[in-house]
């Protein structure tokens, strides 16, 4: 699908909504709710105007800005705060105008506008006030302007989002109804939050987890089925759907390598092991069917208790790089654009959002993982710390990274409720 050169009308918009609403219509047996069905149709929905925005001046951000003073990045580089964003998790940047859409673990996703172009956001308001979000922290744009919302257990698109976003009402489809992403007896508040990238072959790929640290056996077959503890891909209208990768613990990030077009996502691995195992993991991913070794293993070549007895794949795929233990990896963005010096341009970024159940906390930070000619990992280095003190406090925790159209770096912080930017400006 090319990204159209022409300006978006409500035409065009109401041409896509129809195309996939027919398909969803014919998938889902449950009944669409009023404000979205009113949102296929075009139809306003008598949300107010008055649309909650985020002030981003005062106490609060002078006090982000002082915390920042202790986080360390390359010399060359400057970290500044971009925005203020409540919750804010994993972004997805409009391909058209560079606003910033910021998904939460909470019923709430956020518009950030950067109108001067001065970099730092100008505004930040509720995107889509008249929808009724359940936990929509993975977002995702194809390349002509659609944005994908991935809930805890449906999937909505919202074409010309940055053309809609000012409003309270949002041209809006359903490409998984609600209940159908994973089998509602199996929703949990434990590992619930979805991600979703576009690929290049334009399906959607979405990240599914499962609810367990270790899964029941009995639960394996019904996992390998739905495609939850893996990765699912789907057409763009949600048909098609099919299984690319299973035995994944909980991904939350993922994204594909601009240069060879491969899929890399990160896992977070099996607790009470102990503080020092089982490792995180990024993995690669450059064919369907693949099992990167959950729950036999639970992290690298690390075999669960529960599962020791148990004969693994005979082909499983161990991960590319092992990262400390419980740091909790989170989302990861392959650089983008010519801001960065060449060391750091097509490798990999990855946001450690820092443990909760180690004797010693650690991660909180941002990693760098350069990649070799063949595609495969080449050396991993902490490229921003200092979110966790030396009294061991947490002072933020980053979730995940994206790249703004000048080159740019933005990392999210739920804890904080913060947006960065990481710029380069040495020589």
């Amino acid at each position: 699908m090319q990204r159209t050169k022409r300006g978006v009308s409500a035409v065009v918009v109401g041409l896509a909504l129809t195309a996939l609403s027919s398909g969803v219509i014919a998938q889902g047996q449950g009944q669409v709710p009023d404000n979205i069905e009113k949102l296929m149709n075009m139809g306003t929905t008598g949300a107010s105007l008055d649309i909650e925005s985020i002030p981003q001046t005062g106490d609060r951000a002078e006090a982000i800005k002082r915390i920042l003073t202790n986080v360390k990045v390359p010399e060359g580089f400057t970290i500044s705060l971009y925005a203020i964003v409540p919750d804010a998790r994993h972004m997805a940047v409009g391909p058209s105008t560079g606003v910033v859409f910021v998904g939460t673990r909470k019923n709430k996703i956020w518009s950030v506008t950067d109108r001067t172009k001065s970099r730092v956001a100008d505004d930040v308001k509720r995107f889509a006030p008249s929808v009724s979000f359940k936990v929509p922290n993975g977002l995702c744009f194809s390349q002509d302007g659609f944005l994908y919302s991935v809930e805890h257990n449906r999937v909505l698109v919202f074409p010309a989002a940055e053309f809609f976003y000012e409003g309270p009402d949002v041209a809006a489809g359903i490409v998984v109804p609600q209940g159908e992403l994973i089998p509602v007896d199996d929703e949990s508040f434990n590992h619930g939050a979805r991600t979703c990238r576009i690929g290049p072959d334009n399906k959607l790929y979405v990240t599914l987890g499962n609810p367990y640290n270790v899964p029941p056996k009995e639960k394996l077959e019904l996992y390998d089925k739905t495609g939850m503890m893996g990765i699912i891909r789907m057409d763009a209208d949600g048909k098609n759907r099919e299984v690319f990768a299973y035995g994944v613990r909980n991904s939350v990030g993922m994204d594909f390598n601009p240069k060879d077009k491969v899929l890399w996502f990160s896992d977070n691995q099996v607790d009470g092991m102990g503080d020092d195992i089982p490792p995180g993991e990024l993995n690669r991913a450059p064919q369907l069917g693949q099992h990167f070794g959950f729950p036999y293993y639970g992290g690298g070549n690390i075999r669960t208790v529960e599962f020791k007895d148990v004969e693994p794949p005979a082909d499983v795929v161990f991960p590319q790089v092992e990262t400390d233990a419980h740091a909790a990896d989170l989302g990861i963005h392959f650089a983008k654009g010519e801001m960065f010096p060449e060391k750091y341009r097509n490798g990999l970024f990855t946001a450690q959002h820092g443990s909760w159940n180690r004797t010693t906390p650690i991660g909180a930070r941002v990693l760098f993982t350069s990649l070799k000619e063949d595609g495969t990992a080449g050396e991993t280095e902490i490229f921003a710390d200092g979110w966790l003190s030396d009294k061991n406090e947490y002072l933020g925790r980053p979730v995940d990274v994206a790249f703004l159209p000048d080159g740019s770096m933005l990392i999210s912080d739920d804890m904080v409720g913060a947006i960065y930017r990481v710029a380069y400006e040495g020589k």
